[in-house]
């Protein structure tokens, strides 16, 4: 009788076959699973890819621990209240059906808000409403759809990731089945056989099969074990119709072992079990290496322990400074401003917290808290200034998992990776061609070089050295960016920066610095209400002509506003015991004059009556007019300004001649002629203060925030540099685009070494095993090439 495989994890169903409709389970689990995704519309999960679910394990009882409340506060990244945050390890995700059900578990439960998958790390993020179901219902759930999350608290706790131990034990089997095999193969090496008719007899009659069918045995754990990855990743290729490098890699191990089989049962020969062990093992090797060489390079690690977040201090004697966020302790007393974002976990002590969680949570709707209700780390104050004490040190991790989180993610693909993917396919078809070509000549020509040619080519044109150019040589960018302040998203960010051709600046805050500005008062005085009223709205704004006033301005006692509001673009607006100030452009204050020819000013109206106006005198950054000369010569160079045209004669002879300035624009303006542009065909990188030009870098390209205490957090920008850097720009830019050249070079490289190797390959002059030696040699070549190239492109940036 023909046994059947379970429609659900593809496991043989025995003679125990449970049928529903009209597909085969092995087991009661498997048939829920079904009946759960069925039940709720999920059946796609099955078109995806046939076979891809786990049998789930028995719960009952085994998640009981997750009532103890300590020990989901633990567990729980995020909680207010009703809303709770997740980050679990589910150790079977492995393909895009895994993918796609995990992410729709929202479709299983209604109380699940969103679920976010990190397939590499092979986590899940999980947003649920604590009031309709549970951490242990939440993982419960998710074990009975066989998906069950591995918890540790010592894990969790340690945030230690150890190294893969199945390669470790892969490679040990491989390593030990190779050096037995060459062992008991050197009587085949030195031809034992001819060295003295009685001993060669001998040898002959007595060990020879015995040794051969050991070799055989030695050979099984590594065909079967360590060497499986290949053939279950080239199977899931061909039946995904996608060629990856693992199908030649795969067809050299089964051609080897087959080949070697028969040799020996029909007494051809000895076979080559030493190549085919050899050649595992050396894969295996390279492997090895390409993890521990990724995991010490670390990128992602580094990058985001530069991450740029700071805040401002309140000391003991009541002043303020600003301190990197990895300085706060629990007990310190943190100024949060308007729109900035709250670092650590604490207590809110004075002010009207109205906070935006949407970065965590996804959810828009903002969240009102009273003095010594808890905040979370995560939220953005929008609401003026307030003052809470951290209960907590930071965790920087998950702040910066904050910057890419899907909420914020753009569709800003390059067509690099999907190049190199490309490259990657036709590479595959190449190496199978030459590899069935010469095989068939060598057939014809000399049968005994057949099967050693086959193999070596297959072995020798892996495109593994390809595969690693990229993430190597832009990683190490990454990093190296980092070092120098130029704090970059992702590695996609310097992929878009190399290719832009136009370059958009903003004005405040972006050319100009406001350590150095200074500000002249003209109109009717203030009283000492509303200077101390000013004073302290103009706390709680983050707009750099705020914080430049602010800091002008005479010191006032500090108190807490009954309301205050922001508006993007036009101005602040705060009230205290009925007393009402409004500080903006002339048209917010309500102030008949709607221009300024003269310079930057801010308008002020007390009680809806127009007081006067704080002039600016801008001081531009140091290098300003160099940055353009430099950035004009290769790229379209821009200037949108939301000020009056006051510094258009300063600017015309600051700026390079012919360079476009325009004035008076609007956030939606910027947004609107960066689109324009790119409806042009144009590549756009946008850099502004990021505050009132969100929109314009999320519209770009790149979106680059200049910034000078470091302590806004713009979601919406690519990256965000050191205002101490702006000189570097171009010289960042030029990087991207050498970077680019080096991944190239690297191409380069692989392809030269895959032709002068298949060469000796095809003339049948390179035996497999050497072959398997000099595959991982390649990528270890290509990755030194990468980094060394890439550390030389760093130290002309300091």
């Amino acid at each position: 009788m023909k046994t059947k495989n379970c429609f659900h994890c593809g496991d043989n169903c025995g003679t125990k076959t449970i049928v529903l409709d009209n597909k085969s389970f092995c087991c009661k689990g498997c048939k829920t699973v079904y009946e759960i995704l069925s039940g709720n519309d999920l059946d796609y999960y099955y078109d995806l890819q046939s076979a891809a679910g786990a049998t789930p394990k028995a719960v009952d009882g085994r998640y009981a621990f997750l009532d103890s409340l300590p020990i989901t506060e633990r567990l729980i990244e995020f909680n207010d209240g009703d809303l709770q945050i997740v980050n679990l390890h589910i150790p079977h995700i492995h393909c895009s059906s895994c993918i796609w059900v995990l992410e729709n578990l929202n479709k299983l439960n209604v109380s699940i808000k969103n679920s976010q998958v990190d397939f590499p790390k092979k986590t899940v993020r999980i947003t649920y409403n604590s009031i309709g179901v549970s951490l242990k219902e939440v993982v419960t759930l998710l074990a009975r759809i066989g998906y069950e999350p591995n918890i540790s608290l010592d894990d969790f706790d340690n945030k230690k990731k150890s190294i893969d131990r199945s390669l470790i034990y892969k490679l040990g089997v491989a390593g030990f089945a190779f050096g037995n095999v060459m062992f008991l193969s050197f009587p085949d090496y030195f031809d034992l056989s001819t060295s003295s008719a009685s001993g060669g007899e001998f040898w002959l009659n007595r060990y020879e099969p015995v040794f051969h069918w050991l070799m055989f045995l030695f050979s099984l754990p590594v065909l079967l074990y360590a060497g499986r990855d290949y053939f279950i990743s080239a199977y899931k290729g061909l039946r995904s119709k996608i060629l990856n490098i693992d199908v030649p890699i795969a067809l050299g191990i089964l051609v080897l072992f087959v080949r070697s089989t028969l040799e020996i049962m029909f007494d051809w020969g000895s076979g080559f079990f030493d190549s085919l062990t050899g050649l595992v093992f050396f894969l295996l090797l390279g492997k090895f290496f390409q993890q521990k060489t990724y995991s010490f390079l670390s990128f992602e690690r580094d990058y985001k322990s530069y991450f740029p977040i700071a805040v401002t201090r309140v000391t003991k004697e009541g002043k303020e400074e600003t301190a990197q966020v990895h300085d706060i302790k629990p007990g310190d007393r943190l100024l949060i401003r308007n729109e900035e974002l709250i670092p650590v976990d604490g207590i809110l002590i004075n002010g009207q917290a109205r906070i935006d969680y949407s970065f965590v949570t996804g959810e828009s709707e903002p969240v009102k808290k009273e003095s010594g209700e808890k905040v979370f780390a995560g939220g953005k104050q929008l609401q003026g200034a307030i003052e809470m004490e951290a209960l907590k040190s930071v965790s920087q991790s998950y702040l910066t998992q904050l910057w890419g989180n899907s909420v914020f993610q753009e569709d800003k693909t390059t067509k690099f990776q999907t190049l190199t993917d490309s490259i990657g396919r036709r590479f595959t078809i190449a190496v199978l061609s030459i590899a069935f070509l010469s095989a068939f000549f060598w057939l014809v020509y000399d049968p005994s070089k057949v099967m050693n040619v086959f193999t070596a080519v297959l072995i020798i044109a892996c495109p593994c050295a390809i595969a690693l150019a990229s993430p190597f040589t832009l990683g190490n960018m990454l990093r190296i960016f980092g070092r120098n302040k130029f704090y970059l998203k992702d590695t996609q960010t310097i992929e878009q920066l190399a290719q832009v051709d136009t370059a958009i600046f903003d004005k405040t805050g972006t050319i100009t610095t406001s350590k150095k500005s200074t500000a002249t008062y003209e109109g009717m005085p203030l009283t000492e209400t509303e200077a101390s009223l000013l004073k302290n709205t103009l706390r709680g704004s983050n707009h750099p002509l705020s914080r430049t006033l602010y800091s002008l301005l005479a010191e006032q006692n500090i108190v807490t506003l009954d309301e205050y509001e922001e508006h993007i673009g036009k101005g602040i607006e705060g009230i205290k015991d009925n007393e009402h100030i409004k500080a903006g452009s002339a048209a917010f204050v309500g102030s008949a004059q709607t221009t300024d020819s003269i310079n930057t000013s801010v308008h002020i109206s007390s009680n809806n009556t127009y007081k006067g106006k704080y002039i600016f005198h801008n001081e531009y950054r140091d290098g300003v007019s160099e940055v353009f000369q430099d950035m004009s010569k290769n790229f379209d160079v821009a200037l949108l300004s939301g000020d009056n045209e006051g510094e258009k004669p300063r600017l015309e002879k600051l700026l390079p001649k012919l360079t476009p300035l325009y004035f008076n624009q609007k956030p939606q303006h910027k947004l609107e002629f960066i689109k324009a542009l790119q409806d042009q065909g144009k590549k756009v990188l946008m850099i502004g203060d990021g505050l009132n030009d969100a929109g314009a870098l999320a519209q770009a390209e790149v979106g680059i925030a200049i910034s000078e205490n470091i302590n806004v957090f713009s979601p919406a920008s690519d990256g965000i540099m050191d205002a101490s850097k702006f000189q570097q720009l171009n010289n960042y830019i030029l990087a991207s685009k050498k970077a680019m050249k080096v991944i190239k070079l690297c191409f380069l490289l692989s392809l030269t070494y895959n032709l002068v190797g298949l060469y000796f390959a095809v003339t049948g002059q390179l035996e497999p095993v050497i072959a398997a030696i000099l595959m991982p040699l390649s990528s270890i070549s290509v990755v030194a090439f990468a980094t060394v190239a890439t550390n030389l492109i760093g130290k002309k940036l300091k």
